[in-house]
């Protein structure tokens, strides 16, 4: 007999036990993680070397979907040991399945030689997302409430690959306008079956939020990667070297922001919280307000990109356009405003002040345009440092400093 009570045929793999409530994060789901950034640094490939309002738009689209299905997969291995027996097959073939839509990423919206690269995308996705429910209903036998709230899950899902599949097939308006309805209806599932059903059940909440924030500090580190391909061939001329320099200031000060005071704050809360209260903790601040946090990494990273590249290229007057700055000032805030947000949800202090450091970069954006591109990058620095230093000084003072 199975652990539900439901007879096991000769042969058929025994379901999981439960993971440890108290574990770390594997080196195999490190080596998942490192397979979705890689993904999320082809978003930058197909945003390009030269930012545009839609091609920003389509990436945020595509980002999003993407960590749906990595989220998916860190409550799953939060549920259940990921690199044992069945699951760790399982989740073989969902890295096989990311690295495959990380590889079209760029032909995403529109097709190139070979085969039809929306399609693919489209098919990589559902197949990961597939694989997920497959192995969550398997491992959760034994808790029938479980189960039925993943089946809830599953129809609601389905419901949004239909047209992700659909727009795949045509192009133009209809597949963008059909794309976007997959992603709403994906959203909007799974809030209705959070709000029918209740969130996942959390084990561990230590794994939980260490998982969390080694995803962010991978991302972090492909920003600083990013340096590399915007100085190209001219990185051992001065200012480029300067200019690169700020930017790991910038790296250096998002990684503070988070990880010396608020993340551990936030484990504690997490840890200390009641069952009910915990679940939904982890839904709303790291579920949810992390892709605020990673996006903000990403599109921060492609305006220093651009920094980088217009400094390397020495044009006399060259300037940021539209979008590169927006990428850059609008990546740094959105990093910023998600983390007072994920501070508001875990129960920490937010403050005036904070708010106002979060606010001025977002509405200094236009200075990307204005200026050149190297002060630029040195005002959002002295922004970001800025920042830093009130942390550091605790101001203002209140739970989590």
């Amino acid at each position: 007999m199975g652990p539900d009570g439901t007879r096991r045929r000769p042969g058929r793999p025994r379901p999981p036990r439960p993971a440890a409530s108290e574990r770390r994060v594997t080196p195999f789901e490190i080596f998942f993680d490192l397979v979705f950034v890689f993904a999320l640094t082809r978003i930058m490939a197909l945003v390009g070397p030269h930012p545009e309002p839609a091609g920003m738009a389509q990436g945020l689209l595509l980002l999003v979907l993407l960590w749906l299905a990595w989220s998916s997969y860190t409550w799953l291995g939060n549920h259940t040991r990921a690199d044992v027996g069945v699951v760790r097959g399982g989740f073989l073939v969902a890295m096989a399945a990311l690295f495959l839509a990380a590889l079209v990423m760029p032909q995403a919206w529109t097709s190139g030689p070979g085969l039809d690269g929306p399609l693919l995308l489209a098919l990589a996705y559902v197949l990961l997302r597939v694989v997920h429910l497959a192995l969550f209903h398997w491992a959760a036998a034994g808790d029938p409430a479980l189960r039925a709230r993943i089946r809830f899950f599953a129809l609601a899902s389905v419901a949004g690959w239909v047209p992700l599949l659909l727009g795949a097939l045509l192009e133009g308006a209809a597949h963008a306008a059909l794309w976007v309805l997959g992603f709403v209806v994906e959203v909007a599932g799974q809030r209705l079956s959070y709000a029918r059903r209740g969130s996942w059940p959390l084990r561990s909440p230590t794994h939980f939020a260490e998982r969390h924030g080694l995803v962010l500090i991978i991302a972090l580190g492909e920003s600083v990667a990013a340096a590399g391909v915007g100085a190209a061939s001219a990185v051992t001329a001065l200012p480029v070297l300067g200019v690169a320099l700020v930017g790991f200031v910038i790296t250096v000060a998002l990684w503070w922001l988070y990880f010396h005071r608020t993340a551990p704050a936030a484990t504690r809360a997490l840890a200390v919280a009641p069952a009910d209260r915990r679940d939904r903790i982890a839904a709303d601040a790291y579920s949810q307000t992390h892709l605020l946090l990673v996006a903000g990494v990403i599109y921060l990273a492609l305006g220093a990109e651009q920094v980088l590249a217009h400094v390397a290229g020495a044009e006399p007057g060259s300037r940021l356009n539209r979008s590169a700055a927006v990428a850059l000032y609008g990546g740094a805030a959105l990093y910023l405003a998600g983390r007072l947000l994920f501070r508001r949800l875990t129960g920490q202090a937010v403050g005036p002040a904070r708010v106002a450091v979060t606010v001025a970069t977002a509405l200094l954006s236009p200075l990307g345009v204005v200026l050149p591109p190297a002060a630029a990058l040195l005002v959002l620095a002295a922004l970001l440092v800025t920042a830093v230093g009130l942390d550091r000084l605790g101001v203002p003072v209140g739970r989590g400093g």
